[in-house]
């Protein structure tokens, strides 16, 4: 089976990150994309970050419709930081896998030399540099870390970078909808509707525990 790990805090998932993976998986020929909301997201310095277990339940819902889409809780229930590493990992000591590739937005690739044990990514898995889309995107080996470049040789036929370890980076440019939840978050704040952003079954779980408001306490109910 050919795997996509698509990790992040999902804050709320939105139609972008929806449509992002739906492209990513049919370019690649991926059999499965698993959600993964981080638990506790080592990089993220925002205070409006809703409990995990509501931004779980929220991608949980979301990705039901599509046959391969599955939401995963591995960072949920292993305490402490979510780290990537870790959870990548975890997926390589299942048995049923026969490729793993890791989904990452440009602007974390170009923060992965703060990642926990980060030289040791490329070798357990393909990596898939997505572009925001509307963005303009730098040649990869522009982004490519300097630490990371000697143990990649650039493959001029297939248009990307060989590991030594025979894992693939390849930066592929996205032609979803160009969403930010951060603007999301901003209008639910003050009470603005978010029209074509949220699938219906987020807007209602936003809306059903008031998620995301002002001054509102969140605690989830199970």
């Amino acid at each position: 089976m050919k795997v996509g790990l698509f990790g992040g805090t999902f804050n709320p998932i939105h139609l972008g990150h929806l449509r992002s993976a739906e492209e990513v998986c049919t370019a690649f020929m991926l059999d499965r994309i698993y959600f993964i909301p981080s638990a506790s997201p080592p990089h993220k310095r925002t205070t409006d970050i809703a409990p995990a277990q509501h931004r779980y339940t929220m991608v949980e819902r979301a990705v039901a419709v599509n046959p391969a889409f599955c939401a995963s809780r591995i960072e949920l229930d292993r305490a402490g930081p979510s780290f990537s590493i870790d959870t990548i990992r975890a997926f390589r000591a299942r048995e049923t896998l026969t490729s793993l590739a890791f989904l990452i937005g440009m602007d974390a690739f170009r923060e992965i030399e703060t990642w926990k044990d980060y030289l040791e990514i490329p070798g357990l898995c393909d990596l898939i540099v997505t572009s925001r889309p509307g963005v303009p995107t730098p040649p990869l080996d522009q982004l490519l870390p300097v630490a990371l470049r000697p143990t990649f040789w650039y493959d001029p036929v297939r248009q990307r970078y060989q590991h030594e370890s025979g894992h693939t980076l390849t930066l592929y440019t996205l032609n979803g909808l160009h969403i930010s939840a951060s603007s999301i978050r901003s209008n639910l704040r003050v009470g603005r509707p978010t029209p074509h952003q949220l699938p219906p079954v987020v807007a209602d779980y936003i809306a059903t525990h008031a998620l995301y408001r002002a001054q509102e306490a969140l605690s989830f109910e199970s």
